[in-house]
């Protein structure tokens, strides 16, 4: 719906009060396709996301900084998927696939803030892998609760101001008579590509301010690696390397999926322009990395495999306690 408004006499805008979210094209088979690869990302999304944020707060030998982290980032994940999936999963059948001005502003501030969340997270995940193998003997010292606690909630207010900034700043813009939405999920670039007035501070802010977290952190994150490399040829103890090759391992492997995606989307000059690839590439860090990062931390770490066998010997004990 959208309601006429004069801005001059050469020139008609409208008041845009609902969006149509276009999604992905095809018949309804393809739309069942869709339908059922999406649910089943995101009910696999929840159930181990759901699992890792149990399993550590279940297990005390688990409650460490590492794991502290972990389970916030399973928390950013589930959020994360959450705010799209199920909005997007309603749309496959829906024939109006409509989102009301406010219901998708909501959308963009959640994801923006949450998408950023996790890249300054896996950041400071980084970090405290460098410092709990460069700098063991001070570890207990530097990231003691309170600085775990900090870092967490200073992710949290990094991932606040750049929403903020994204989304006041897009939904000030006037839009043009087409409320059609060239994406699965209300973004800034589609919705650069709706308004009739000059983006050009939109999207020199989507570049810079995007660009600049993406490439910092990574940064920070490469830098970190760079020094636990090093520090891990050092090591005389064959197992020792294993173990700490293996959990940072996994670190790397999340950090590059997730880095990679969102700078193909956000920290190039020519992303706003490519919706059909950008549509492909937001389902994989939208689902599929939410859905994979517990998967990866679980199958390639020891510790929260004998957490999970532990709660299940609990969980069998008690079953048959109570028969």
């Amino acid at each position: 719906m959208a309601t006429p408004v004069h801005r001059n006499a050469s020139l008609s805008a409208v008041s845009v009060q609902e969006f149509v979210l276009v999604g992905f094209g095809g018949g309804a088979e393809t739309q069942a396709l869709l339908f059922a690869v999406f649910l089943a990302l995101y009910m696999v999304t929840i159930l181990g996301n759901l699992t890792m944020i149990v399993v550590i707060t279940l297990d005390a030998r688990l409650h460490s900084p590492m794991y502290f982290f972990l389970k916030n980032l399973s928390f950013v994940d589930l959020c994360y998927s959450s705010v799209i999936a199920p909005n997007a999963l309603a749309n496959f059948f829906s024939s109006s696939k409509v989102i009301s001005f406010e219901g998708c502003a909501t959308q963009l501030f959640f994801f923006s803030l949450l998408a950023t969340t996790e890249a300054f997270l896996l950041a400071v995940m980084a970090y405290d892998r460098f410092m709990a193998i460069c700098s063991p003997l001070r570890y207990p010292v530097t990231m003691c609760s309170t600085t775990c606690a900090h870092l967490v909630l200073g992710t949290y207010c990094g991932g606040c101001l750049n929403s903020i900034v994204q989304t006041s700043l897009t939904f000030q813009l006037p839009f043009c008579s087409s409320n059609r939405i060239d994406h699965f999920y209300c973004d800034v670039p589609p919705l650069l590509q709706l308004a009739c007035g000059s983006t050009a501070l939109n999207e020199l802010l989507l570049f810079g301010l995007c660009g600049f977290i993406i490439v910092s952190t990574t940064l920070a994150v490469l830098v970190s690696y760079g020094y636990i490399t090093v520090t891990i040829l050092r090591m005389h103890s064959g197992s020792g390397r294993q173990k700490v090759f293996s959990t940072c391992g996994s670190h790397m492997m999340a950090v590059s999926l997730f880095y990679g995606t969102v700078f193909v989307m956000y920290a190039q000059p020519g992303a706003v322009a490519s919706m059909a690839q950008g549509k492909v590439i937001s389902v994989f860090y939208t689902l599929v990395i939410p859905m994979l990062n517990p998967l990866i931390y679980s199958l390639r770490n020891k510790d929260v495999k004998d957490a999970l066998q532990r709660l299940r010997q609990r969980h069998s004990l008690v079953q048959k306690g109570g028969k």
